[in-house]
């Protein structure tokens, strides 16, 4: 990309963020809690949990309004922002199930329910169903190892998990959205 058209690219992010966050009370919020913390770039976490407890999830819209009020490079927001698991750069499905994937839930069958629900549905962490019923998320350690393996459905912890029933809770969501 030459000099010219990347400052064309950035012009045109800027017009269109500007237009996107016209009007919208999410971000005078933001800007209000970016205000608190005086535009400091060291807050750049405290900034991105208070957007995604906004917008549900991080959206280029909303990494370059924080790039732009802090004056840093958006590379460096979105690197921030995807370093750390807990935010997302998508939407999330209505249900969020969670696999751990700690060494005791690992070593009592994590895998196999991955790959149960990989195989069975076409859900891989990270994802989230067509449907947007579904968010399949694994997490390094749920802190439930006497309970091995250990799954987390809608913020309830479930252990003692096969890939049997943890597909039979996920397919109750998919067919009526209920469970």
């Amino acid at each position: 990309m030459n000099p010219t058209s990347a400052v064309q690219t950035n012009n045109t992010a800027k017009a269109h963020s500007a237009t996107t966050t016209q009007g919208d009370k999410r971000f005078k919020i933001l800007s209000a809690h970016i205000k608190r913390y005086q535009y400091q770039q060291n807050a750049l976490i405290e900034i991105l949990h208070k957007a995604q407890e906004l917008f549900g999830y991080l959206e280029n819209d909303v990494l370059i309004y924080i790039a732009h009020a802090l004056k840093l490079p958006p590379s460096r927001v979105y690197g921030v922002a995807t370093f750390y698991h807990l935010f997302s750069l998508a939407p999330s499905g209505l249900h969020t199930c969670v696999v751990c994937t700690g060494t005791a839930c690992y070593v009592k069958g994590a895998q196999a329910i991955l790959t149960s629900l990989e195989e069975s549905i076409h859900l891989r962490p990270g994802e989230t169903s067509p449907d947007g019923q579904v968010s399949l998320q694994t997490a390094r350690c749920l802190g439930a190892c006497g309970i091995a393996p250990a799954v987390v459905f809608d913020k309830t912890v479930i252990g003692y998990q096969t890939p049997e029933l943890v597909l039979d809770h996920i397919k109750g969501w998919l067919k009526d959205g209920s469970n």
